[in-house]
């Protein structure tokens, strides 16, 4: 398998991955729905961020430790599945208040920061190891003999992180062609309580899982 034929074939791979819906996928669509585009790309940006950090670490063997440490992967799983939680616990209960001035998609929503925003992005998918563990698992299958491992790891991973940066951009799109339809409470509350329930999910299945 020569360089080309390598990064073409991983293209196909990441390709189908990123499509298939998941975690990031509910961030992305739940800011661009109750915060605007900006906030929507800058979570965009920040998992984006995770997965071109985990793909650097899988080249140069970091999450190679997390695969055969159980101590560290117990530790970066429970943390991961506790930030989780916590956030989807926050987005049900938004999405379950009622009034005006209760609710905390609203706040959010007047006051996003780049910040928070790429923030909540990266750390989503920095604290999930399975995310390490994907690139530690795929990426040696895909680099070509005599090339260097953290080269074309690296590639690779960049190759995924723009696929992912491409279907987020038309998943915002997308969100602000039906911006009227989106601006509605009952939407907001629905997305609010739908990502949550991702988030809740993802974390309780994450703490439950051995590896």
């Amino acid at each position: 398998m020569d360089l080309t034929h390598a990064v073409l074939s991983f293209a196909v791979l990441g390709a189908l991955l990123t499509v298939t819906p998941g975690l990031d996928t509910a961030l992305v669509l739940r800011a661009a729905v109750s915060m605007g585009r900006g906030p929507a790309f800058a979570t965009a940006l920040g998992v984006g961020a995770g997965a071109l950090t985990w793909g650097a670490a899988a080249a140069v063997g970091v999450s190679a430790l997390l695969t055969a440490s159980e101590v560290a992967y117990t530790i970066l799983r429970v943390a991961g599945a506790s930030y989780m939680i916590y956030l989807g616990v926050r987005m049900v209960r938004a999405a379950l208040r009622k009034g005006a001035g209760a609710d905390e998609t609203t706040a959010e929503r007047a006051t996003p920061t780049v910040w928070n925003t790429f923030g909540r992005g990266l750390f989503t998918n920095l604290l999930n190891p399975k995310v390490g563990a994907f690139y530690v698992a795929v990426l040696p299958q895909f680099i070509p003999d005599g090339s260097s491992p953290l080269v074309v790891g690296v590639l690779l991973a960049l190759v995924h992180d723009l696929e992912g940066i491409l279907w987020f951009s038309a998943i915002i799109v997308g969100a602000g062609a039906l911006h009227r339809q989106l601006a509605r409470r009952s939407v907001r509350r629905a997305v609010d309580g739908g990502t949550g329930a991702v988030l809740l999910g993802f974390g309780l299945k994450l703490g439950l899982s051995s590896r």
